[in-house]
């Protein structure tokens, strides 16, 4: 059985309020259309939440201490991640494959700076963890 983690719950929904954000936005000036970018936006919500959960769970059991190429390895796997998640949903949404990737691709650059500040913050808090590992 999975053990439930506050920690890895509360990262989950603190990342997707600004990958959400930052996919309407990206979305709406793509599209030229906001209900394109809310539609999309919704549907991430869904779609990247289990699938960040998922991720956390994987990397807490990585063997990778050392904290920055810790940050910078999860960063792109979880950008290869979200972007084909972006892409699809896009592409689905739109009806134009063109339209989906190149959300994706704008995403990579945006989301790839705003997860590693993400993870930065996080990785200064202890909420949900019983002790701190050293490096």
């Amino acid at each position: 059985m999975v053990k439930f983690s506050k920690r890895h719950l509360a990262k989950t929904i603190t990342w997707r309020i600004i990958g959400t954000l930052d996919t309407i936005l990206l979305s709406w000036f793509i599209s030229n259309d906001f209900n394109i970018g809310i539609q999309i936006g919704v549907f991430e919500l869904i779609t990247k939440m289990i699938l960040y959960y998922i991720h956390e769970r994987v990397w807490f059991k990585s063997t990778i201490k050392d904290s920055n190429k810790r940050h910078i390895f999860k960063t792109f796997s979880w950008r290869g991640v979200g972007t084909l998640d972006t892409i699809v949903l896009g592409w689905v949404i739109t009806g134009n494959p063109v339209i989906g990737l190149k959300i994706g691709v704008a995403e990579v650059i945006t989301k790839m700076l705003l997860y590693f500040g993400h993870e930065k913050l996080w990785y200064q808090v202890n909420y949900g963890l019983e002790q701190r590992s050293k490096k």
